[in-house]
């Protein structure tokens, strides 16, 4: 029987626009290196006679990103944040996430930084920092 450890997998992000091709992810924080958000694919309505009716709705995948604050992977995060404040604009991203242990790769298509966390909380020791990207899909393909 396999195992169900995140340990050995990989993360690689590219940034067109920044000339960041499959940038390797590393120094996750120690309780959490990604975690992809619950998101609805169907939109339910109760009509007045009880009766339920559904419809696809497509909508955006969260992944956050959890990194130490000694990570070198924050350099590609806080680079990708001041191309976005240089152009004034959004920079779209892609990425790849590849996880053995369930024989499993996962790629993530059309992305946004969302939501950063930029500095590290100073507590006994400096916190992990946080990074959201909103996806258009991500698929999963068997390795």
């Amino acid at each position: 029987m396999g195992t169900i450890t995140s340990a050995n997998s990989q993360f690689t992000l590219t940034i067109p626009a920044l000339g960041i091709n499959q940038a390797p992810i590393q120094g996750y924080a120690a309780d959490d290196a990604f975690t992809q958000e619950a998101f609805e694919v169907t939109e339910t309505r109760m009509g007045v006679d009880g009766t339920l009716s559904a419809g696809y709705t497509p909508n955006p995948k969260k992944l956050t990103v959890v990194l130490q604050p000694d990570s070198p992977s924050i350099p590609i995060f806080d680079q990708w944040i001041a191309g976005m404040e240089q152009a004034q604009e959004a920079l779209e991203a892609s990425a790849f996430i590849t996880v053995p242990s369930i024989g499993k790769a996962f790629a993530f298509t059309t992305g946004w930084l969302r939501n950063v966390v930029k500095m590290p909380s100073g507590k006994k020791v400096l916190e992990p920092q946080s990074y959201t990207i909103e996806w258009q899909d991500i698929d999963a393909v068997p390795i």
